[in-house]
């Protein structure tokens, strides 16, 4: 064999070699990427996972906005690429407790039950607020701070809140991820926000902390729920306990078409 032939023979040796390499720490980062997912989200490969859906407010009680179903596909794939089942349910028919199951639960508490109740749990100093009698919009207040969504319109691009918030039930259990936006668009932007930041969430919560943030959709009418902005982390705030109001104040008006609130 001449030198030349062993040096090629060497190369292409060594070129294997490292691809073999390089694969194989490609391979182990995906695996460990997907199990510190599977962690945050508390979906073990093979287990079931509920997803609880809303009502449209303006809509038939069993009507579901199609923002909101958006958002149900994209938790859908979210679960899947865990590996685990969703499991699909209004939020009027969910009798379980926390725990045994991660849980998304979508829609703000006039359109879902649920959320209502772990409102009134975990995050009593929250209040969705419609007030038919103001000529504002609705506002999400936590404590002694006002989120209240602005129309569009000639002068301004519009916008609207959304609470997005993950409660960890201690004891080992698996989490509830709480969707909660002014409007339908909110709900879905909210679901983007959690799935494109989940890295940055999980370095800044744990794989097992619990965090509310408060979450702004720019110009929903024109840019859909593309353009989302962290506004304020009111975890402290959301769970302190409430001063005079309840969690959720009575709902006096809807708000506008689309809304899920």
């Amino acid at each position: 064999m001449t030198d030349q032939l062993l040096n090629v023979l060497i190369g292409l040796l060594t070129s294997a070699i490292g691809a073999g390499l390089a694969w194989l720490a490609q391979s182990v980062r995906r695996r460990r990427l997907t199990e510190r997912r599977r962690a945050f989200f508390g979906m073990p490969a093979g287990t079931d996972c509920l997803v609880v859906v809303n009502r449209q407010i303006s809509g038939q009680t069993t009507s579901v906005h199609r923002d909101d179903v958006s958002a149900l596909m994209e938790l859908a794939i979210l679960v899947n690429s865990c590996g685990a089942r969703p499991e699909i349910m209004a939020h009027d028919l969910v009798r379980q407790g926390l725990g045994d199951k991660a849980e998304f639960c979508v829609g703000g508490p006039y359109s879902n039950d649920r959320t209502a109740a772990h409102l009134g749990w975990r995050l009593p100093s929250v209040r969705f607020g419609y007030d038919r009698s103001s000529t504002d919009g609705p506002a999400i207040v936590v404590g002694d701070q006002e989120f209240r969504l602005v129309p569009d319109g000639r002068d301004t691009p519009g916008w609207s809140y959304a609470l997005l918030a993950r409660l960890d039930p201690g004891g080992q259990g698996r989490p509830v991820f709480l969707i909660a936006g002014q409007v339908a668009i909110a709900n879905h932007a909210a679901v983007r926000y959690l799935v494109a930041h989940e890295r940055q969430l999980t370095r800044r919560y744990g794989l097992h902390g619990t965090f509310a943030l408060m979450l702004r959709v720019v110009n929903p009418t024109r840019y859909g729920p593309d353009v989302v902005e962290r506004v304020a982390d009111v975890t402290d705030a959301a769970a302190a306990p409430a001063a005079t109001a309840p969690a959720t104040a009575p709902a006096t008006a809807a708000p506008s078409t689309g809304s899920t609130g």
